[in-house]
């Protein structure tokens, strides 16, 4: 029985994506972008910082004022499977069967399980469906003396039939030319398209951005793939939702979004994030809640 059709408003599910997902109808989604738990073994958390001026705070700023910081609410969850892929396959099958004929799937990933998702994303959609590994290279965080630091994440880019896929050029923010002055002035203020390595920073720890959710990604990041695979009122997915990054960029851009989530924290942050974006756009925004057993719907 299909709960949901695409003529509703934008939807966020908190519930567990395995038992979510076949309750959505097939090919209705030209886009879908997930970034599930990398299977690191460790649990990922992140706590929100504040400064405040006070006259007894420990720091010392701009013009000789006192501030103080303030810790707020961990968020978190555990990035540990015993059996990772029995886990992700299941779920990597809905989003074969989800996809419009003209759809692509973008899988985020680090290097940890990247390699194995090409072996298994090749089994599902067929070897000649795969477009791109995209790699985003960021400059932030720790540094090891014991090895190269790693600073990129892997996305694995499929789509469903290799003859005819949307892929919008015209779409896609530009970068400059690293060698300005080996192009025309024309061209070196124009931009190149961006290749398959994305050279683009983390949330800022300070930024508007930042929900303060963990492994929240760059709007940035993520626009750029709405843009260049997706239309104006098409329909695009996530279910490992998190912070809800594609709803704030589909709304952005005049798409349609459906997110699922588990975790009723996501489910916070995201209806604080995405309710004023929807509004702007004048357009509604629904939440509902599936059961953990028999997948039940509530407004």
């Amino acid at each position: 029985m299909t709960l949901w059709t695409p003529g509703g408003p934008d939807l966020v599910v908190e519930g567990d994506n395995g038992r979510v997902l076949p309750t959505l109808p097939d090919g209705v989604f030209q886009m879908i972008y997930i970034d599930p738990p990398f299977n690191t073994g460790k649990r990922q958390t992140r706590q929100a910082m504040t400064t405040t001026r006070s006259s007894g705070g420990s720091r010392v700023g701009f013009k000789g004022q006192s501030y103080e910081t303030v810790k707020g609410l961990i968020t978190g969850y555990d990035d540990a499977f015993d059996d990772y892929w029995s886990f992700l396959e299941p779920r990597l099958e809905e989003a074969w069967r989800l996809l419009k004929p003209s759809g692509t799937l973008y899988l985020h990933l680090d290097y940890r399980e990247s390699h194995y998702a090409k072996v298994l994303l090749d089994a599902l959609f067929g070897r000649e469906s795969f477009l791109n590994e995209i790699i985003w290279a960021y400059d932030y965080g720790a540094r090891s003396k014991s090895k190269w630091p790693a600073k990129h994440d892997n996305i694995l880019v499929y789509v469903k039939d290799p003859k005819n896929y949307y892929f919008d050029t015209d779409e896609v923010d530009r970068e400059p030319y690293m060698a300005p002055g080996l192009v025309t002035p024309e061209k070196a203020a124009r931009g190149k398209l961006p290749t398959d390595v994305w050279w683009h920073t983390i949330v800022s720890p300070t930024g508007k951005e930042k929900t303060g959710y963990a492994t929240q990604k760059p709007e940035g990041v993520v626009r750029r793939m709405v843009a260049a695979s997706s239309a104006p009122d098409d329909w695009v997915l996530d279910f490992f939702a998190g912070s809800g990054t594609l709803g704030a960029v589909a709304s952005s851009l005049g798409r349609r979004f459906v997110l699922v989530d588990r975790n009723p924290e996501a489910i916070r942050v995201m209806r604080g994030r995405l309710v004023k974006g929807d509004q702007l756009l004048r357009r509604p925004i629904e939440f509902r809640t599936a059961s953990s057993s028999v997948v039940r719907w509530s407004a």
